[in-house]
C-alpha cells in the first residue's frame, strides 16, 4: 500500500509506490524547451504575482507532471494541448518545493505548453525573491542557486534544463529593472505599471536567472571592441541610491577583467551584455548570466578602498566573470559537479585577479585559502570535493570550504603540474565541446589528459576530487635521491585511514624543477643539484610534507629567500606537523623569526598566525601567552618603526598595497602587548573623532581593529551607541564592521541585549553574525551557546532557517574540549540533521574534540615551547 511521505507536513499525502516523488533529479520524461515570465514586482509591498508559461516535451503520455514550486500560491494552472486547455491540480508535496500536477485526463506526448497565475511572498534574506528597505526606499533582488528559483516561479530547478527565458517585469513606475536579457526599449505604461520586456536569454538553467527592481543609482558604460569582439559590450553598474557617487572604480576593473577573460578563454564575452548589481544582505556573489550580483562593499569603493577590499574585488569579480563561460555557457549537468563550477572559479578568480592587479598580492590569498580547506579536509567527519547528490536536501552541502579551497587549490594544481599553455588549451577544448549545454566532471578530466597525453592524469584528478583527505607526503633526501612515502594526515591522537592518491608533485631544488606523477605508496625520485629539495615548488600541489629534523632545519635556515607560495606552504606543513606531535612550537618561532622581514606579507605573517591560533584555542597558560606577547613585540616593534602608523583616512594612499598590508599585520600583532599602549591610544582617539562625523581621522583600513580598540576601554554604553549609529548607516564597510565589533566585545550584558535587540533596521544576516562575534570571545561564549539552544528550533523553523543552520556549526567549533565535543553532539545532533549544517556540525564536533585531545596530550609541550620563547 503507499506509504506516507517523510518530511512532507502533509499527513494525509501518499505516494504510489509505482510513482515516487522525486526529491531529487526529475528526469527526463517532461523536458522544459523555454519560459515566458511576467512578474508584477514592487518590492514595497509584502508579495509579487506572476504569469509563467513553459513549453514542454513530454517523452510519453502522463496524468501528472512532477516540477518544483515552493511556498508559491497558485491560483490557475492548466496544459494547453493542441490549443486546448487542460485544468490541472497544483500540490505542493515536499518542503523542498517538489510539486505534483495533476490533470483529470491523460496528456499526449509530445509538444505541450503549462500556464500559471500565481503569487508569493517576499523573503527578508537573499532567497528566491527577496526585498530590503535601504534608506527609505525598497529594492528587490533574486538570488537562485541552487534551489531557490522554485521559489519565485513554477519551473524544473536543475541545472541540466538549460532554455531561454524571455521576462517581462511590471513595476512601479520610475523604478529600474533588470535582468539577464537586455532591456527591449523605453517601458509602457499599462494599468498604472511600467511594464519593461527583456529580450529572450540564451539557453540557461532557472539558478542563472536573474530580475532586480529598485529606484537603483546606475553608471554606465562598455568594454571596448577587441580582436575577440567587434563591438562594443553594454556594461552597467547598479546599486542603491546612497553608493550613486563610489561606482567609477568597479566600472574601471569590470572593463579590464572582462577583457582578460576574454583572452585567457580565446573568446567574447558569452552574453550581450552585462549589469554588475550590489545589495546589502548577500553572503558573496553569484554569477547569474549577464546580471551578477554582489555584497555591496564588494564593488561599492573608490581607489583608497583598503587592500584587502581592493583584492575581494579583483578575485571575486574574476571568480563571477569567469563563470560566465565557466559555468553560465557551460553548466555542470547536476549538483555533484557542481565542484567543477565552483572550484574553477575559484582558481581563475585568483589568477584574473592577480593579471588586473599584481601589486595587490592576490595569490598569496589563494594558496591561503587552499591552506585553511586542508583544515577542514583533514578532519575525519567530511566529504570529498566531488560528492553524490541523491536528494534536494543535500545540494548546499556542496557550497562550503572543500568545493572553494580545496577543489581551486586542485585546479591550481593540475593547471602548474601541466604549465599554464597545456591547461588554457584543455579548458577551451573543454568549454568548445560543450557551449549553451551541460558538462559532467568527467568531461573536464578527459579536455585535460588529451592535451597533456599522459592518461594516468584522469584518475590522479579523480583521486583528489572523488576522495576525502589531505596527503602527507614523509620525505627523505640523500644526496641527489628524494625517497618519498603517501600517508593520510591526521592531529595528535587520530587514528590515520588508509589512503592513496596518484600525486601531481612539483620538487624544486635550486633552481632545477622536476614535476612527475607520484603513483606508488613509496617511491623514489632523483633531483640534481645542491642543496635541500623543496618539496612543493610554487606551494601550489594540495598536499603537506614531513620532514627529517635536518631537513626541516636547512629549509627554515633559508626560508627567507624563499618565493612566497613556497614559504607559506612551509609554514603550513610545519603547523600541521606541531598539531600532529612531531614538530614544535621552537621551530615556528625559529621560522617566524626568518620569515618576519619577507616581502611576501602572506609569508611574513603566517607563522604569527599560527602561533596565535593556538593561543586563541586556549592551550597556552598565562606564562606562555606573556612570553608570546615578549615575543611578538621583540619581533614587531622595530617593524613598526620603519613603516610607522597614522590612522587617518588616505594617509598611505600612495604607497604599495605590499607595504599597507604589512603595517596593518604588524600593528595587529602589537596592539595587545605591552609595547600596543601608544598605539591603543591613537587608535581609540581616532575613533572618538570619525563617530563624532570627523570621517578622515580614521582609514576603513583600520576598522576592525580600532573599534575593537574603542569599545575595550569603554562601558556598554559606547557598545549601544556604536549599533544605534551603524543602523543608521548604509555605509557598506563600516556598518558591518561596527555590528561586528559590538558583538566581540566580551562583555555578558552586551551580548543578551544584542541578543535579545528587535530593531527593524537589523536585517536577519546581521542578527546571525551577532551570535558569531559573542561566541567568538571566550568570555562570552557559554552565554551564545545557551542562548543558541534555546532559540535553536525557533531559528530553524524561520525563513531564514537554512542560513542560521549553515552558520551556527562555526561558532559551536569554538570551544576546545572532548567533554564539550559530546555536549555539542548531545545539544545539537538531533536539531541540525537533515539541515545544510548537519555535515558543518560534525566538522564542529571534531575540531573541539581534537583540540581537546592535543591540549590533553601536547598541551604541556606547547605551553612549555611558548613559555620557551624569546
Amino acid at each position: 500500500m503507499p506509504a506516507p511521505l517523510a518530511g512532507s507536513g502533509h499527513a494525509d499525502i501518499t505516494v504510489n509506490a509505482a510513482h515516487p516523488l522525486p526529491l531529487g533529479r526529475l528526469g527526463d520524461d517532461v523536458v522544459p524547451q523555454a519560459y515566458r515570465l511576467d512578474l508584477t514586482v514592487d518590492p514595497a509591498a509584502p508579495r509579487f504575482s506572476g504569469h509563467a508559461e513553459i513549453d514542454v516535451r513530454l517523452a510519453q503520455p502522463a496524468r501528472f507532471i512532477d516540477l518544483h514550486g515552493r511556498g508559491l500560491s497558485v491560483s490557475r494552472a492548466v496544459a494547453l494541448v493542441a490549443g486546448q486547455a487542460v485544468t490541472g491540480h497544483w500540490q505542493e508535496r515536499d518542503p523542498s518545493g517538489v510539486v505534483r500536477l495533476s490533470f483529470g485526463e491523460l496528456l499526449p506526448a509530445g509538444p505541450v505548453t503549462l500556464v500559471f497565475d500565481y503569487s508569493a511572498a517576499f523573503a527578508d534574506g537573499p532567497a528566491g525573491m527577496f526585498h530590503v528597505e535601504v534608506d527609505h526606499a525598497w529594492y528587490s533582488w533574486t538570488q537562485f542557486e541552487s534551489i531557490d528559483a522554485r521559489a519565485a516561479f513554477p519551473g524544473f530547478d536543475q541545472p541540466s534544463f538549460k532554455t531561454p527565458f524571455t521576462i517581462t517585469l511590471r513595476t512601479p513606475p520610475g523604478l529600474t529593472a533588470i535582468s539577464n536579457g537586455a532591456e527591449q526599449g523605453t517601458p509602457e505604461l499599462a494599468d498604472g505599471l511600467a511594464v519593461h520586456r527583456f529580450a529572450p536569454t540564451l539557453p540557461l538553467p532557472t539558478y542563472l536567472v536573474a530580475m532586480m527592481v529598485g529606484p537603483f543609482a546606475s553608471l554606465e558604460g562598455t568594454v571596448p571592441p577587441n580582436a575577440l569582439r567587434p563591438a562594443p559590450l553594454p556594461v552597467r553598474i547598479d546599486s542603491t541610491r546612497q553608493n550613486a557617487g563610489q561606482l567609477a572604480y568597479a566600472m574601471a576593473g569590470t572593463r579590464e577583467i572582462v577583457g582578460l577573460l576574454e583572452a585567457y578563454f580565446g573568446e567574447p564575452f558569452p552574453f550581450p551584455k552585462l549589469d554588475q548589481v550590489t545589495t546589502p544582505v548577500l553572503p558573496g556573489a553569484m554569477e547569474n548570466a549577464g546580471a551578477d550580483l554582489y555584497r555591496d562593499d564588494i564593488l561599492v569603493m573608490d581607489a583608497n578602498a583598503p587592500v584587502v577590499q581592493q583584492r575581494d574585488f579583483g578575485v571575486i569579480v574574476g571568480h563571477e566573470l569567469g563563470h560566465q563561460w565557466f559555468g553560465d555557457l557551460v553548466t555542470p549537468a547536476w549538483w555533484d559537479d557542481i565542484w567543477l563550477n565552483e572550484s574553477f572559479a575559484n582558481w581563475i578568480g585568483y589568477r584574473i585577479g592577480d593579471a588586473w592587479r599584481p601589486d595587490l598580492g592576490i595569490m598569496g590569498d589563494a594558496l591561503s585559502e587552499g591552506y585553511r580547506a586542508m583544515e577542514t579536509d583533514a578532519l575525519l567527519a567530511g566529504r570529498p570535493v566531488r560528492q553524490p547528490i541523491e536528494t534536494n536536501t543535500q545540494i548546499d552541502s556542496a557550497f562550503d570550504s572543500i568545493t572553494y579551497g580545496k577543489g581551486g587549490q586542485i585546479v591550481g594544481m593540475i593547471a602548474a603540474w601541466l604549465g599554464e599553455d597545456k591547461f588554457r588549451e584543455g579548458v577551451r577544448r573543454y568549454i568548445s565541446a560543450h557551449r549553451f549545454g551541460a558538462a559532467a566532471s568527467d568531461d573536464f578530466f578527459a579536455a585535460l589528459a588529451d592535451v597533456a597525453g599522459d592518461p594516468r592524469l584522469v584518475p590522479a584528478m579523480r583521486g583528489f576530487v572523488e576522495q576525502q583527505g589531505v596527503p602527507l607526503l614523509a620525505m627523505r633526501q640523500q644526496g641527489d635521491k628524494v625517497t618519498i612515502t603517501q600517508l593520510r594526515y591526521t592531529t595528535a591522537g587520530v587514528a590515520t585511514p588508509d589512503s592513496h592518491w596518484i600525486i601531481p608533485l612539483c620538487l624544486r631544488r635550486g633552481a632545477a624543477r622536476s614535476c612527475v606523477l607520484m603513483d606508488q605508496h613509496t617511491q623514489a625520485f632523483t633531483i640534481a643539484g645542491k642543496g635541500p629539495v623543496f618539496p612543493n615548488a610554487g606551494g601550489t600541489g594540495y598536499y603537506r610534507f614531513e620532514l627529517t629534523a635536518q631537513h626541516w632545519s636547512q629549509l627554515i635556515a633559508e626560508a627567507d629567500k624563499l618565493p612566497g607560495g613556497e614559504a607559506q606552504a612551509l609554514v603550513d606543513s610545519l603547523w600541521a606537523s606541531v598539531r600532529a606531535g612531531r614538530g614544535t612550537v621552537g621551530e615556528m618561532a625559529w621560522l617566524a623569526r626568518k620569515l618576519i622581514r619577507h616581502p611576501d606579507p602572506h609569508a611574513a605573517d603566517a607563522p604569527d598566525k599560527a602561533l596565535s591560533q593556538m593561543v586563541r584555542e586556549g592551550i597556552v597558560g598565562a606564562q606562555g601567552r606573556w612570553a608570546f606577547g615578549a615575543f611578538r613585540e621583540h619581533l614587531y616593534w622595530r617593524l613598526l618603526g620603519q613603516y610607522g602608523f597614522d590612522p587617518r583616512a588616505g594617509a598611505y594612499a600612495r604607497e604599495a598595497p605590499a607595504r599597507t598590508q604589512r603595517r596593518v599585520q604588524i600593528v595587529s600583532a602589537l596592539l595587545g602587548t605591552g609595547r600596543g599602549g601608544d598605539l591603543r591610544k591613537q587608535m581609540s582617539r581616532a575613533v572618538s573623532v570619525y563617530l563624532a562625523g570627523g570621517r578622515q581621522a580614521l582609514d576603513p583600513a583600520w576598522f576592525d581593529l580600532a573599534l575593537d580598540v574603542y569599545l575595550f576601554e569603554r562601558k556598554e554604553a559606547a557598545a549601544k551607541a556604536l549599533v544605534e549609529q551603524a543602523l543608521d548607516s548604509e555605509d557598506p564597510v563600516f556598518r558591518p564592521a561596527a555590528l561586528r565589533a559590538a558583538a566581540r566585545t566580551g562583555s555578558k550584558d552586551m551580548a543578551a541585549w544584542l541578543l535579545a535587540l528587535d530593531d527593524p533596521r537589523l536585517r536577519e544576516s546581521e542578527k546571525r553574525e551577532f551570535l558569531d562575534g559573542i561566541m567568538a570571545r571566550s568570555a562570552t561564549r557559554e552565554l551564545g551557546y545557551d542562548w543558541a539552544q534555546a532559540n535553536a528550533g525557533r531559528l530553524l523553523a524561520g525563513g531564514d532557517g537554512p542560513f542560521f543552520a549553515a552558520q551556527l556549526p562555526k561558532a559551536l567549533g569554538r570551544f576546545c574540549s572532548v567533554a564539550w565535543a559530546g555536549r555539542i553532539a548531545r545539544d545539537f545532533r538531533d536539531r541540525l540533521a537533515a539541515t545544510p549544517g548537519a555535515l558543518e556540525l560534525d566538522r564542529a564536533i571534531e575540531r573541539v574534540r581534537n583540540c581537546g585531545l592535543l591540549e590533553d596530550m601536547m598541551g604541556t609541550q606547547i605551553d612549555e615551547g611558548f613559555r620557551k620563547l624569546r
